[in-house]
């Protein structure tokens, strides 16, 4: 062929057929085999497609870091105990107290691993079935949600949110996996088992054990575990007090945990065969309700922790703590049982206006050691704010001169002649108004008895305070000195800062304690002269380590033993001319003092105590923000005030059946005066 009539090389090149590197659509095939993928092209893609994930799953893992646990995770709730140890609120944004592993039974946690993940000590922390679940129930548009190991969930509940999306289900297994290369298993069991939903507002094993059976998960039995893990699947969906339904569905699911483990070899045979009736927890718990007398309660122990540690509000609401307190649930529960009857059996606001706005304070302390035992705030503390046991404003009146007695009987009072001589509880003032020296007391059958009990005429101060008379007082103030007075009050228990200023009325009760100071102040007598401070808080942990600083007050003699029994014997006078008397039948005799028809402040008390418990009760009326209303016709016309209904409060409380262990001042040492007077 001649060059002229050669096809240009151009035109060769195009009529040979390209290799191409995917022959699809296929050459040489017609029709719809076309269009068939080969065999080789099918698993040329397959790895292909493996090999990117693979490479993407690389590029995640490696991106895809523990993180910090988030807030939720961190926050637990502050929990307070009643003075038996079993818990009285948890108080927090969530409630959850965080146990170590070693405080959980192992049948609990094997209850948890046989509902949850059977080969939770043997896997590698994911479960490659649920991830593909994850992907499937994607692409259907369904929830993300699959079976997922221990180490998944505790991921899910620690790092990351609740929110069920893919890359979420991607990053919590990409965590899983690091979290089981790095930690142990006994860790993740325990972060699980402290961090997960049990239902009634309870997040953690701890919280969840104390919201259904009202115990510590150490406490928890097999067949309770059970119940337990079956919560983990949804509490709000096996939560027996919330249906018929539930009821059925949490006893199948508590059923078969217990087969499981058995299954398992977690359980034997016979130890299951013991666990045939289901564990039925109470009714709702409302350990988180501030209601009530628990708000009070709680506030009271705040204070006192912060006070005495070096706990500061910022502390306190991080959580964590475990609070013991000194209160009785049984006596408080008493003593607002007590107010309630009282109060609905003698103030009517609805027919009286003078009923309006009435206020009860009241406390009970122990004289042996200053544990104050219960309180009476108010009405609720989650509407009414003011704890009416420890507030200030309220002026103590009468209750106040067994003070003025004490300072007089323990440094001596200027006599008519203008000498310091010594104080009886017989000494009188005469018509000049000169103090006379008197007899002491003498116990006849374990009572005092004075020797001028029938000379007529002789206002004793032993009489005067029983009747209720004012003006010894105020004169027997000025010549101990108003100063001493003040010093043998506060040394006894009250606050500096409640006293009042040192006028002509000051020994009338002017100054202003709260119910539990006053209450601490009486147990000093009872204790013979002894003070214990009073005090809420036994101990503070977090974790199992206790709080540093946390130590009882330290106890002192603030007067003579013979002065504290002085008044005592006084006392057990005056209580008599009270509706408090009655009590005696059942207590024996007891020491009291309240504010009477001649006390001008607008409260009304009554306080007094046995060997083992003294008790303040106080009744004003009082609006937010303006001053004490007045008392005149509270309780309708007529009525003695402190004499009466704070009385008949004390007087029930104090001999209902949670106190019936309450003994007698003890009478064994015998009363006498000093022969000089004590400048200590």
């Amino acid at each position: 062929m001649s060059a002229e009539t050669q096809p240009p090389r151009s035109r060769l090149r195009r009529s040979v057929p390209r290799r191409r590197l995917i022959d699809y659509p296929r050459r040489g095939r017609q029709g719809l085999r076309r269009w068939l993928p080969s065999r080789k092209l099918l698993l040329g893609g397959f790895s292909t497609a493996v090999v990117a994930l693979l490479a993407l799953f690389a590029a995640v893992y490696a991106y895809v870091d523990i993180p910090s646990e988030n807030a939720a995770a961190r926050q637990e709730a502050n929990v307070y105990y009643w003075a038996d140890g079993t818990q009285m609120v948890s108080v927090g944004a969530v409630n959850r107290q965080n146990v170590p592993l070693s405080r959980i039974p192992v049948s609990v946690r094997n209850a948890a691993i046989a509902a949850e993940n059977a080969r939770f000590y043997e896997d590698s922390g994911v479960s490659l079935s649920g991830l593909a679940r994850a992907v499937a129930n994607m692409a259907r548009g369904q929830e993300t949600q699959g079976g997922s190991t221990i180490t998944q969930q505790y991921v899910k509940n620690t790092y990351l949110s609740q929110e069920q999306t893919l890359s979420r289900k991607v990053q919590e297994f990409c965590i899983a996996l690091k979290l089981d290369s790095r930690t142990t298993k006994d860790d993740i069991l325990q972060g699980y088992l402290n961090t997960s939903w049990f239902g009634r507002g309870a997040y953690g094993i701890q919280a969840a054990s104390d919201a259904y059976y009202g115990i510590g998960a150490e406490q928890l039995n097999p067949s309770q575990g059970a119940f337990m893990a079956a919560l983990l699947k949804g509490g709000n969906d096996y939560d027996p007090a919330l249906g018929a339904g539930h009821r059925e569905r949490v006893r199948e699911r508590w059923s078969w945990i217990l087969d499981r483990q058995v299954e398992l070899g977690m359980m034997s045979a016979d130890e299951r065969a013991r666990y045939t009736v289901f564990p039925a927890p109470r009714a709702q718990s409302k350990s988180t309700n501030l209601s009530g007398q628990t708000g009070y309660l709680v506030d009271i122990a705040k204070r006192y922790v912060k006070k005495r540690t070096n706990l500061t509000d910022a502390d306190l609401d991080r959580g964590g703590y475990r609070i013991h307190t000194t209160f009785d649930r049984a006596a408080v529960r008493q003593l607002d049982r007590s107010v309630r009857e009282v109060l609905e059996r003698h103030i009517d606001p609805k027919r009286r206006a003078a009923d309006r706005h009435v206020q009860v304070g009241a406390a009970s302390v122990r004289p042996d050691d200053g544990a104050i035992v219960a309180v009476y705030g108010g009405s609720d503390a989650t509407t009414h704010f003011t704890n009416n046991a420890d507030t200030s404003g309220v002026p103590a009146g009468s209750v106040f001169k067994p003070f003025v007695l004490a300072a007089a009987l323990q440094h001596g009072a200027v006599a008519g002649d203008g000498a310091v001589r010594p104080v009886s509880t017989e000494s009188a003032f005469d018509e000049s108004g000169r103090l006379t020296t008197g007899l002491p007391p003498v116990r006849q059958d374990g009572t005092f008895v004075s020797p001028l009990a029938g000379t007529p005429g002789t206002l004793t101060l032993r009489r005067a305070m029983a009747g209720g008379f004012s003006a010894p007082f105020e004169r027997l103030g000025s010549a101990t000195g108003l100063s001493r007075v003040e010093d043998m009050a506060v040394g006894a228990g009250m606050l500096r800062s409640s006293m009042a200023p040192r006028t002509r009325e000051f020994p009338l009760g002017t100054s202003s304690p709260s119910a539990i100071r006053v209450a601490g102040s009486y147990a000093t007598f009872a204790s013979d002269g002894v003070r214990h401070e009073p005090y809420s808080v036994t101990r503070v942990l977090r974790g199992d380590e206790p709080v540093a600083g946390l130590a009882r007050p330290a106890s002192r003699r603030v007067m003579n033993p013979e002065v504290a029994l002085g008044v005592t014997s006084v006392l057990e006078d005056t209580a008599f001319g009270t509706a408090a008397a009655p009590a005696a039948s059942a207590l024996g005799p007891f020491a009291g003092a309240a504010t009477g028809r001649s006390d001008t402040q607008r409260a009304a008390w009554f306080a007094g105590y046995t060997g083992n418990l003294s008790t303040a009760v106080t009744m004003f009326r009082s609006r937010p923000g303006e001053p004490l209303l007045p008392m005149a016709g509270t309780g309708g016309e007529g009525t003695v005030r402190g004499s009466l209904f704070p009385a008949q409060i004390w007087a029930d409380y104090m001999t209902s059946d949670p106190l019936r262990t309450v003994a007698p001042v003890p009478a064994s040492a015998p009363y006498a005066v000093p022969t000089a007077p004590s400048r200590g």
